[in-house]
């Protein structure tokens, strides 16, 4: 992983508002930022006409048919904040699957500092999808009072379900640890339901720990806490016992709460923040679900599938393909 010297100068240049970017040996040439979060910028960039032997050995899927593509910019200031950049590269390049965004290049550069001190910066490029998040999708049309029909609720479902299942199929299987609806990339497609890419493996670990004490339950709910989006956590997650077994069963979780967001625009436990005196966790942890629509515009069956999910016990969930076999039961019920 590295960058030539004069993609160090151009990586300056783009970050200053101009300027190409060279990814090894790739070079683009920055459109505008599409993104942010954390000490991540996301941009839009165009690559430069790609010479036949810079393009040779790439597969189709990961070649933009207009040259455009997204490229994440990670700043990198501590060894730790390294090893985790390092980390998701490593877990993002071990998956292929049409429902999961792939890592199509990288570089981890050295930078000097004003103070003339070493710092690192990452880059990694990844094809672009400019119809927003699930979660961009799901807020717009529930402001607008509109509703996905149960019939593509389902097919967008079921899409994220098939990339989790490529996940949980390791050995030992991967839990994505951060399912929800703002890591999952929504394509119109005119005719069709929306195709769904879930994103963003940077909290993705081997999914099964044995816990053996109250440190490291300590450590597994400090690690959850930073890593994992609290609406969408497991209960697990929250208050891990001194003795349990965690497996990829949070992601069930999580796929649960995602589905009720997909219904609802919102997360199913997110009210308690408006409450006075009300918990997240407590509302999470006793699974006190509610719905915001009476009478709902989907049906019971659909109510039942997703409380299926979310069950306060790991070991009384279903698993990835339990999942499916019941969604394809449902799709067929409800294919126009």
């Amino acid at each position: 992983m590295g960058c030539s010297m004069s993609g160090l100068n151009a990586l300056y240049d783009a970050a200053t508002g101009g300027g190409d970017v060279w990814i090894n040996e790739r070079r683009f040439r920055v459109l505008r930022q599409i993104g942010e979060g954390g000490f991540a910028f996301v941009y839009l960039v165009k690559e430069h006409e790609a010479s036949s032997d810079a393009a040779r050995g790439r597969h189709p899927s990961h070649v933009s048919e207009d040259g455009t593509y997204a490229m994440k910019k990670v700043l990198i200031q501590s060894k730790e904040q390294l090893d985790l950049v390092k980390e998701e590269i490593r877990v993002s390049s071990l998956f292929n699957h049409p429902n999961l965004l792939p890592l199509l290049d990288h570089a981890i550069i050295a930078v000097k500092t004003e103070q003339g001190d070493w710092s690192h910066e990452a880059y990694l490029l990844f094809p672009v999808y400019l119809d927003g998040t699930l979660f961009d999708n799901s807020k717009a049309m529930w402001s607008r009072k509109e509703f996905y029909s149960v019939f593509h609720i389902l097919q967008i479902f079921r899409q994220i379900c098939e990339g989790v299942k490529h996940m949980h199929s390791f050995d030992p299987p991967y839990a994505h640890n951060d399912v929800k609806p703002g890591n999952v990339l929504i394509t119109h497609r005119k005719g069709q339901a929306p195709l769904a890419t879930l994103m963003d493996f940077g909290s993705s670990r081997p999914a099964r720990n044995k816990i053996r004490s109250r440190s490291e339950a300590l450590r597994l709910q400090e690690w959850a806490a930073e890593h994992c989006s609290a609406p969408f956590r497991a209960p697990e997650l929250w208050d891990c016992p001194s003795h349990a077994d965690i497996d990829e069963r949070t992601d069930i979780w999580s796929l649960g709460c995602t589905l009720y967001a997909i219904m609802y625009g919102v997360s199913p436990f997110e009210y308690a923040l408006g409450e006075s005196g009300g918990s997240l966790q407590l509302a999470i942890m006793n699974v006190q679900l509610k719905w915001p629509l009476v009478p709902s515009p989907y049906p019971d069956s659909l109510h039942k599938f997703l409380t299926w999910m979310l069950h306060p016990q790991p070991a009384m969930r279903p698993r990835i393909n339990d999942i499916l076999l019941h969604v394809d039961k449902l799709v067929e019920r409800y294919s126009p």
